[in-house]
């Protein structure tokens, strides 16, 4: 069975798998499903909530973990979380927003737990990231429709 199959249900476990260290592609079930007929905004609205509760729950599994267990289980390497540290100090929690981004969006969420970052801010921040992710998405695949 795929994602696409289960509709905004499908849609919401494949971003929410995206947004942890599953390598996997949201915006493909998205795409299947704004195709296939479903509302583009409610796609987004539901894309967007998976997402960003997947993002929150690296950002425990980091607070909870300890840099051996991030780096066995979670495959990012302690110079990763380090490297992280300073762009934390310069600027602060918010730098959550960008845990969308592909490639190191995990492992900026899992550094915002285990650098005990504000909970509140970073949870707004990786929401506000996560949400411009699918609306650009849905901007740039066209299925926006006036």
């Amino acid at each position: 069975m795929e994602f696409a199959e289960l509709g905004y249900f499908g849609l919401f476990i494949a971003s929410f798998l995206a947004a942890t260290v599953v390598p996997f592609s949201s915006e493909v079930v998205f795409t299947a499903l704004v195709y296939n007929g479903l509302d583009p905004w409610n796609a987004v609205f539901v894309a967007t909530a998976g997402n960003w509760l997947g993002g929150l729950s690296c950002y425990y599994l980091g607070r909870i973990g300890k840099i051996e267990w991030i780096e066995k289980y979670l495959k990012i390497k302690k110079e990763k979380m380090e490297k992280f540290m300073d762009k934390f100090h310069k600027y602060g929690d918010w730098f959550a927003f960008f845990s969308f981004l592909p490639g190191i969006g995990d492992a900026i969420a899992v550094a915002s737990g285990f650098f005990r970052c504000r909970l509140w801010i970073v949870a707004l921040s990786m929401l506000l990231g996560k949400f411009a992710r699918y609306i650009i998405w849905m901007y740039t695949s066209g299925y926006l429709t006036s």
